[in-house]
């Protein structure tokens, strides 16, 4: 009588693989906030693997930079970074600017430094008041998003838009401060600090919060550096890099800030220097309120780039016709047979724009460099050997979104 060999036990390899399972975080997960598309390998609670999908929403901004004109192109820049538009305009006419060589008046560049800041305060209160959510942190985030809500008073107010502001303009912006503006934001430079303490003593100390967030995502000084890394995350992380500093653009060179760093690398890291982050930017904008020059907002109309003002265009012809080419001919102006890339130091990292032109009033080429990309790349390295629960504090205080993740 024949006896059956009994089957070979399974390897270690074996074993390991056939309880790993696949999980779809995302896209329409409540953890983030957005709609992008993550694609995490488990081993029961562990993470061993993450794929991140570049593109999903497949937006096609790049492409579009290249069929509008300069202008025109500022409202697509607000459907980028959809949580600080006002940065992502005043990016994309940086670069512009760099490419035709236009000098900014002095009180241009104080506005515009003035709204970029308020435009990180705002991106930094969703930031952290959505990892604070994450977490379990739920008055956190009422306390953080109410002064979203103030920031954007102040934006309507200056432009008429709350969340998508297509504020600037090539050589300016499209309407000057008001004595009403100036109120408003003079007031939340008053309100804002009480506030700003309120919620580090509700959350910094917090032991949930600090369990969930500290040792949790490292990333070190070395890997922050040779994987792209920029803004907060970076900084988080040791790496003492900041646009307004290294490279000084608008106003930053004639104000007294600090760059706000931090060495751990982690999720609480990276929620600390933001937090600080929004004290120097209360600072920088006090000192451009207090140092606010008077005089036009915009060139001059010789430069037949910005749009000329109203007591122009009623009572001069070369304001009527400047007027008409730019607003109602579609023609748009033209630039350089030339290339040019310039970024300003937006709430996420380094924002920039690189632009080919070709004598044209479009850009031949039009690619953008922005800071999700790098960041959501770096996401698989970070959360590998982490539990589950741990993706959304990592992809919470990478700030990941997802419109900015068009490729």
């Amino acid at each position: 009588m024949s006896i059956a060999a009994s089957p070979a036990a399974p390897s270690a390899a074996q074993r390991s693989e056939d309880y790993l399972w696949t999980l779809n975080f995302g896209p329409q997960h409540p953890a983030t906030h957005t709609t992008l598309r993550l694609v995490l390998t488990l081993e029961g609670e562990r993470v061993v693997d993450a794929l991140p999908e570049m593109g999903y929403l497949h937006s096609g901004f790049e492409k579009i930079g290249e069929h509008l004109t300069f202008n025109q192109y500022v409202t697509v820049t607000d459907r980028m970074n959809y949580i600080s538009p006002i940065a992502n305009n005043v990016a994309w006419h940086h670069a512009v600017e760099t490419l035709l060589g236009i000098d900014l008046t002095p009180r241009c560049r104080h506005i515009r430094t003035i709204i970029s800041e308020l435009a990180r305060i705002s991106d930094h209160l969703l930031c952290n008041g959505a990892v604070g959510l994450d977490t379990g942190a739920f008055t956190f985030f009422l306390y953080a998003f109410y002064q979203r809500e103030v920031i954007y008073d102040i934006f309507e107010t200056l432009c008429g838009a709350r969340f998508t502001n297509s504020y600037t303009r090539v050589g300016g912006v499209s309407q000057d401060f008001t004595p009403l503006v100036i109120e408003k934001i003079r007031a939340f430079l008053d309100t804002f600090p009480k506030t700003l303490d309120d919620m580090e003593r509700l959350l910094t100390r917090n032991r949930i919060f600090v369990d969930r967030t500290k040792g949790v995502g490292v990333l070190s000084k070395e890997e922050a550096i040779a994987r792209g890394a920029t803004g907060p995350v970076a900084r988080a992380s040791g790496v003492t890099r900041d646009l307004r500093k290294d490279e000084p653009y608008l106003a930053y060179g004639e104000l007294d800030f600090r760059v706000c760093c931090a060495a751990a690398g982690d999720c609480y890291a990276r929620y600390l220097v933001r937090m600080q982050e929004m004290r120097e930017s209360l600072r920088i904008v006090a000192q451009a309120m207090d140092s606010l020059p008077g005089g036009p907002v915009n060139v001059g109309i010789d430069q037949r780039t910005a749009l000329p003002t109203k007591s122009q265009v009623y009572t001069t012809i070369e304001g009527t016709i400047s007027h008409f080419e730019l607003s109602m001919s579609n023609r748009g102006f033209e630039v350089p047979c030339a290339e040019s890339y310039a970024a300003i130091e937006a709430p996420n990292g380094e924002l920039g724009f690189y632009i080919v032109g070709d004598g044209s009033d479009r850009a031949y080429r039009a690619r953008c460099r922005p800071p999700s990309v790098l960041h959501f790349s770096i996401f698989p390295h970070l959360i590998r050997g982490h539990t589950l629960s741990d993706v959304v504090a990592v992809l919470g205080s990478l700030n990941i979104i997802a419109a900015e993740l068009d490729r």
